[in-house]
């Protein structure tokens, strides 16, 4: 089949990293990432499903493996050559439509689930992600969309294994089921911020940045941690009314998300730090700067979510020490505790809030696999182009 395939090579890695920093564009077409003929992978064994393609996302990570720039700490958790695509919506064989839980967990690889009913991302040894199954015929990989055994979204169909699979409504549209992954990303980041603000009379929670995953943030601290009040930095306008359709209580320019912080807490200015801030603060951003400026407008004991995926960032943590700020990440999703005390799967949340707020409004524009550079262009420039969600759509290949 033919398929977008990402191989090991340092060379083309780095004049990716060159190019990207002119043109992505460039760095799709000269990188890592080919459309090419490749073989059909082997069904990896017993409860594993073929999923035909539907629609497939681009995401933050995609991008930075193809333009060269991802974190060398995850080499150890993929294996090439891999075809990428984890955020999907597909159909099994015999038509029912489902959307991915894209993490390789226990199950996938025949160990036992850390608890009954645990989601892919539960537990707490990631061992297994990197290393082959107990069986030998899943090799190394994260996710779906890093491992070579498993195939990938960005391809006519792909293997899954049953512990990954939710199987959705007739009713829900592709174009809304697409944007399911990348909502569980937002939610549970947005539930890691709920206990800070638990029991807190008009408790704060800033969200810096407003691309696909901040706006996946602002669902789900609306739709799940409803006392907090939402205040949002945003880049672009678009940005700033999709935020403000969702819910945000407040949104700003993410320049002046520190003066509003300020205003809705009444606090002083120390300095370019705020003397207390938001109860928590969730960067949807993920470099040196946004750090440092989630770190700065979050109160002394409040935590701080980080979202967005960082590599290499450099950061003053005085602040962290002096204040006693929790920094915490947000890696995927899983089973979540909800504020009520009750658990939940991640996933089912996403589904019933790609529902409620109709989240096909996030999808801007889709590709076919043969417009690739096209499509990595626009998602790479997505804020600057009046754009959230890019995914390739392969509805006529089956």
């Amino acid at each position: 089949m033919r398929a977008l395939q990402i191989r090991r090579n340092a060379g083309k890695f780095g004049m990716a990293r060159i190019a990207s920093a002119v043109a992505p564009a460039t760095a799709a077409r000269i990188g890592p990432l080919e459309l090419r003929s490749i073989d059909d992978p082997d069904r990896p064994g017993e409860g594993w499903h073929r999923v035909h393609t539907r629609l497939a996302g681009i995401c933050g990570s995609d991008l930075s493996l193809v333009e060269g720039h991802a974190s060398t700490y995850f080499d150890d958790y993929v294996s090439f050559p891999f075809v990428p695509g984890h955020e999907v919506v597909g159909e099994l064989d015999d038509g029912t439509r489902v959307v991915l839980e894209p993490v390789l967990g226990h199950e996938a690889r025949g160990f036992a689930a850390p608890f009954p009913g645990a989601a892919p991302g539960d537990g707490d040894d990631y061992a297994h992600l990197a290393m082959a199954s107990t069986n030998g015929k899943v090799e190394p990989g994260i996710q779906t969309g890093f491992c070579c055994s498993t195939g990938g979204g960005w391809a006519p169909w792909f293997w899954a294994h049953e512990s990954q699979l939710h199987r959705i409504a007739d009713d829900m549209p592709d174009e809304r089921a697409v944007l399911v992954e990348p909502l569980a990303g937002g939610i549970h980041a947005a539930l890691l911020a709920a206990p800070t603000v638990s029991g807190v009379t008009d408790p704060i929670v800033a969200v810096l940045g407003a691309g696909t995953m901040g706006l996946a943030a602002v669902a789900g601290l609306k739709r799940y941690v409803p006392a907090a009040r939402v205040i949002v930095g945003a880049r672009y306008p678009h940005q700033i009314a999709l935020a403000t359709a969702i819910g945000a209580d407040l949104v700003v320019p993410a320049s002046k998300l520190d003066r509003a912080v300020r205003r809705e807490a009444g606090c002083h200015l120390v300095g370019d730090i705020l003397s207390s801030g938001a109860h928590a603060t969730i960067d949807a951003v993920g470099t040196s700067a946004s750090i440092t400026d989630s770190l700065r407008i979050t109160r002394p004991r409040g935590r701080v979510v980080l979202m967005g995926m960082p590599a290499e960032v450099k950061l003053d943590l005085t602040g962290l020490w002096h204040r006693e700020t929790e920094l915490k990440g947000a890696y995927t999703y899983g089973t979540e505790s909800m504020p009520d005390g009750s658990t939940a799967r991640t996933f089912d949340l996403a589904v019933d809030t790609a529902n409620h707020f109709e989240a096909e409004r996030l999808l801007s524009a889709t590709y076919r696999l043969e417009e690739h550079v096209e499509a990595i262009a626009h998602a790479a420039a997505a804020g600057r182009r009046g754009a959230v969600k890019i995914a390739f759509d392969l509805r006529g290949h089956r």
